[in-house]
């Protein structure tokens, strides 16, 4: 009798739980047979050339385009990378350093060859050695498309961040979203802009390697039900929810003239429903793949027009899908090496690179206290300890808001937890501001300063009115 391999069922059978850490006996052995040559030689880097233009490309002198090339020297400066990621990331867990995670909607990464080869110090090299094939090497980089995951200022300077913690050599992350298509991709047509979808994946880019093992749920919509367990403690569960499922894609981020290679992390959409076979023998063609491709919206494009409530919808599912599988997975590696989260802060610190990410502050706090049991006040506590946030403007419309209806249909428990937060801070709010009132009354009565009689008035005012609010 034939014996059938098993196969996951779904999407949802290959989570983390499964990617179990190498013997250390095979570990050694496979590092004893890694004879791959990656040094910068303009020999060795003409091998490379040659080997991924066949191997890999399956292309030969007479079939190979100018995109072919390009991806076959693409290819040749990542293999010098890899070493360097692998190893980076290895002496982050042996060092049990506490690492950065950096999270953004949005990086503009720029043309990433020519970067790499000016932080491997092999710039000339590689224009000798393209030389050599009778190639231009800034003709082959012209054929890169620019990474369709960001807009303007805004990520830029997460690009920016991101290269000056590989370049400082500090143990940091990136987090985004694997957007399909950009903003937009621009054409003068008879000499009027004209603005068509940045199809920046069509021809697949060799910098991103595909994480199919790293698979997170992320929870939409539902209802909260709360009961009292045995020990008379309050519980909170978030149930009858619909989902998706977060792929995770890496990319390297080299330093400058180091040997540090860190990572960015990008999560791309996954139905838990890839096709519904009854409703295609049933002739249903479009209704088998509907589930599919209405799940794939969220990663689909960078910033949906906003300005109707689909779009609103969807922006905030952008939002959260990125924030959930995010804080998964910095949970997973922090939980390869402690148990409790009484460390968490001392390891973890999450940087917000404005508004879009927010979600991540009730999110922690529901995994905390849903899921890992830990009470409000540690949980806050925590929360408070590891995040932080750049504001970039104060200007109205860059400070999102999120109708209630919206969360409330969406993120019942985090506008639950918000709600709790606000209450929190209110009246921490309200202590602090009686305490203030004693420190002016006594200055007033000292008659050290005149103007503190206004002042007082004024802080009055603000408490009258979180009594009201309350």
């Amino acid at each position: 009798m034939i014996k059938k391999h098993k196969h996951p069922e779904s999407t949802e059978d290959l989570l983390p739980a499964d990617v179990k850490p190498p013997k250390k006996s095979f570990a050694r052995q496979l590092q004893g047979v890694l004879t791959k040559d990656t040094s910068t030689d303009v020999a060795s880097l003409k091998r490379s050339f040659a080997r991924h233009l066949e191997s890999t490309l399956v292309k030969d002198a007479y079939s190979a385009t100018q995109l072919d090339l390009y991806k076959s020297l693409a290819y040749t400066v990542r293999d010098r990378l890899v070493k360097r990621w692998v190893a980076t990331q290895q002496a982050y867990y042996k060092q049990d350093a506490k690492r950065v995670y950096y999270l953004s909607m949005e990086y503009l990464l720029g043309r990433v060859l020519s970067n790499n080869m000016i932080n491997l110090n092999m710039l000339d090299e590689c224009h000798r050695a393209m030389r050599e094939f009778g190639f231009e090497l800034e003709k082959l980089c012209e054929m890169e498309w620019d990474a369709g995951l960001g807009n303007g200022g805004l990520g830029r300077l997460a690009a920016c961040f991101l290269d000056s913690m590989a370049t400082g050599e500090l143990p940091a992350y990136g987090y985004g979203i694997r957007y399909e298509y950009g903003i937009f991709y621009q054409k003068i047509v008879n000499g009027y802009q004209v603005e068509t979808p940045d199809n920046w994946l069509r021809y697949e880019t060799p910098w991103e390697i595909a994480r199919p093992e790293y698979l997170y749920p992320v929870k939409f919509g539902g209802r909260i039900h709360q009961y009292r367990d045995e020990h008379n403690i309050l519980k909170t569960e978030w149930i009858d929810t619909a989902g998706v499922m977060a792929m995770a894609y890496d990319m390297p981020i080299s330093g400058y003239a180091n040997n540090t290679v860190n990572n960015l992390r990008l999560w791309a959409v996954k139905s838990t429903r890839e096709f519904d076979l009854d409703d295609f023998n049933r002739g249903n063609y479009v209704k088998a793949v509907d589930d599919k491709q209405r799940s794939e919206t969220i990663s689909k494009i960078l910033y949906p027009n906003d300005n109707v409530y689909v779009g609103k919808k969807l922006r905030l599912k952008q939002e959260y899908f990125f924030v959930s599988a995010t804080l998964q997975d910095i949970i997973r590696r922090y939980k390869n090496t402690y148990r409790t989260f009484d460390r968490f802060p001392d390891k973890v610190a999450i940087q917000l690179n404005d508004t879009h990410p927010a979600l991540a502050i009730p999110e922690l706090m529901r995994i905390l206290i849903d899921i890992e049991c830990v009470s409000w006040d540690d949980a806050w506590e925590i929360t408070t300890n590891t995040f932080g946030y750049t504001n970039h403007t104060i200007m109205s419309e860059a400070l999102e808001k999120w109708p209630v209806d919206i969360l409330e249909y969406m993120l019942p428990r985090h506008l639950q937890i918000a709600y709790e937060i606000n209450r929190c801070f209110l009246k921490e709010l309200h202590a602090n501001i009686r305490g203030i009132m004693i420190d002016c009354a006594v200055c007033h009565l000292s008659k050290k300063k005149e103007k503190i009689k206004d002042y007082a008035w004024h802080i009055w005012r603000l408490w009258a009115a979180t009594q009201s609010t309350e």
